[in-house]
């Protein structure tokens, strides 16, 4: 059997921390895998503050913050192995998104991987969108290829971050796309109250459906697009919160219709499709009011795994896109994305 120890970062849209997961991979005609260690560093007020403000810093100011973010990824991925007694072979990192416009051509996750790779002492692999959207695809999902290998007793893999997604086979082929925001808006909403975000959907549950904001966020002109397609920061900024701003509805309103939208998307997605298992995933799931919407707008039964499946699905699954890019193998599928074929994306930094 071929074996990897690795060690998988994620930054999410969401803001809530950087996820480690420290994961083996065994291979032997099939994938098996096993989470060693897992945790989430959360964000200091600094460092979300110069995240969440990094997409209007100036050229230089961006650079200087890649670098460092590097370097602090770095650190993390070394103190991990430290708390944990796990002897990583190579770091793989989806960095953190500050621009994604694959429509123009690019897209940026900062966390340079030669900085991180100098701190950690170890190869990191890191840049994994960018060899996708040269090819003319959306960079974005990158975590189905994962949800095949890894996860094939599913009928789709649902992920509910700041932005959810979803993926599943057709054909034979995996398809995947981006659905709608969810704790990117949600935990917005929820820091108006002074909360990072709504715990257990408490403060949406107390809260009024407003039907003509409900009525405007499904008439988003993204949800009538035919995938592949993928959101990214700039198009919420654009188009959903100016839309709530319109509403001056208190906040708990606001949460419950935004809420009961994104339980209507989901569901407008998976009715047209056969009733199957749905492997639940991300900050999301820990949403008891969200999934209560959710399930009442599904054909399909909802599976939640073990909590350390629903908080470091995506870091295991980048850790395990490492592995494919250090072995030279498919990492990112073109009918996911709508790139002009396959390819194994990703960057190496040797220490």
């Amino acid at each position: 059997m071929e074996f990897y120890r690795v060690i998988g970062l994620m930054s999410g849209t969401s803001l809530d921390g950087v996820d480690v997961a420290c994961c083996e991979f065994g291979f032997d005609r099939k994938w098996s895998y096993k989470m060693v260690h897992a945790e989430t560093v959360v964000y200091s007020k600094d460092w979300f503050d110069k995240l969440s403000g990094l997409y209007t810093a100036d050229p230089s100011e961006l650079i200087r913050i890649d670098r460092e973010f590097g370097r602090f990824l770095g650190q993390i991925a070394q103190q991990a192995m430290k708390n944990s007694g796990f002897r990583a072979d190579l770091i793989a990192s989806h960095g953190h998104t500050i621009f994604h416009q694959p429509e123009k051509g690019f897209t940026l996750q900062i966390g340079d991987g030669n900085s991180m790779a100098v701190i950690a002492g170890i190869p990191v692999i890191y840049d994994f969108r960018s060899a996708d959207v040269a090819l003319g695809g959306q960079g974005a999902p990158l975590v189905p290829i994962g949800d095949r290998l890894l996860f094939p007793d599913f009928t789709y893999c649902l992920n509910l971050g700041g932005i959810s997604n979803i993926s599943f086979e057709h054909d034979s082929r995996r398809i995947a796309f981006d659905v709608c925001p969810v704790n990117i808006v949600l935990n917005a909403l929820a820091s108006k109250l002074n909360y990072r975000y709504d715990h257990e959907g408490q403060i949406a549950s107390s809260g009024r459906i407003n039907q003509k904001l409900l009525d405007k966020l499904n008439q988003l002109d993204f949800y009538s697009k035919i995938p592949p397609k993928s959101l990214g920061r700039e198009w919420i900024e654009a188009n959903v919160f100016p839309l709530l701003v319109k509403f001056p509805e208190p906040v708990e309103n606001l949460l419950r219709t935004f809420t009961e939208h994104i339980a209507i998307q989901l569901g407008s997605v998976l009715n047209k499709r056969p009733v199957g298992r749905i492997l639940l995933t991300g900050g999301g799931a820990r949403n008891i009011f969200l999934v209560e919407r959710i399930k009442d707008h599904l054909k399909s039964g909802i599976f939640i795994p073990e909590q350390e499946i629903i908080d470091f699905k995506e870091a295991l699954i980048f850790a395990f896109l490492g592995v494919l890019r250090w072995r030279n193998e498919i990492n990112c599928l073109s009918s996911v994305t709508g790139a002009t074929r396959d390819c194994c994306g990703g960057v190496i930094a040797n220490p």
